[in-house]
């Protein structure tokens, strides 16, 4: 049977433990605060320089822009990425694809959520249908990817998009966290970006139907093919 003097004494060792337990977290969050930043390590990104205006057969078409988010939206973005790239590709067919880059030095936290094309497109008017992950083969390996398809009246727009840190390429969920959590508990800073292609599709073409994704795919294995070697893994992972 447990007395009251007993009681007594547990009471004070208990508060001295989550005392303890407090002080050791707080020693523990300043010890393990990531302070190297990966992007001073390697050459600088200046995205409009590294990806290329021509490459496989497609050209710039100045004539169209990819959905960009609202000036709210921008000037969050603005204070997450280091900087943005946004183009509209056309080959030779006269079939158009759009791209957009978000880069940033630093992607160890989950803030940067706000741009992936779930919450911007919607955030535009979009409703947003899902399709799942899938790879596309590169020559030496296979990149994981986001399918989906965004709608607005007649608009739709059938989107692929990826994400980096450092050297490796992703999706969003567990994967990337437990990627943010080893570079954070390594000291590490981490760059990367979000990688976002998208096309027009006729509302008539296929109702209610998965779009057809082999031209985003022939874009990727063509762009990656031609960004310089000394980049390509930063954009597409390795």
């Amino acid at each position: 049977m447990t007395t009251q003097a007993g009681v007594s004494r547990r009471v004070p060792l208990a508060v001295l433990l989550a005392a303890g337990l407090m002080l050791a977290g707080a020693a523990a969050s300043v010890w393990l605060k990531p302070t190297k930043m990966i992007a001073d390590e390697k050459p600088a990104i200046v995205l409009s320089a590294v990806v290329p205006e021509t490459f496989g057969g497609w050209k710039i078409d100045p004539n169209i822009v990819p959905v960009l988010p609202d000036p709210t939206v921008q000037d969050q973005l603005n204070s997450l990425y280091s900087e943005t790239l946004n183009r509209t590709y056309v080959n030779q067919q006269g079939q158009r694809i759009m791209l957009s880059i978000a880069y940033g030095r630093n992607q160890n936290s989950e803030s940067t959520a706000a741009h992936r094309p779930e919450f911007c497109y919607v955030a535009q008017g979009f409703t947003i249908k899902g399709f799942g992950k899938e790879a596309v083969a590169l020559p030496t390996h296979a990149l994981s990817v986001v399918r989906l398809e965004a709608q607005a009246d007649r608009r739709i727009e059938p989107i692929t998009y990826w994400v980096t840190l450092n050297e490796e390429a992703s999706t969003p969920g567990l994967d990337r966290k437990l990627q943010q959590l080893r570079y954070g508990l390594q000291g590490y800073i981490v760059d990367g970006m979000l990688m976002r292609i998208s096309s027009l599709t006729d509302a008539a073409a296929s109702p209610g139907g998965k779009p057809d994704y082999h031209l985003h795919d022939q874009f990727i294995a063509d762009m990656e093919k031609a960004m310089t070697s000394g980049f390509r893994p930063r954009f597409f992972g390795s």
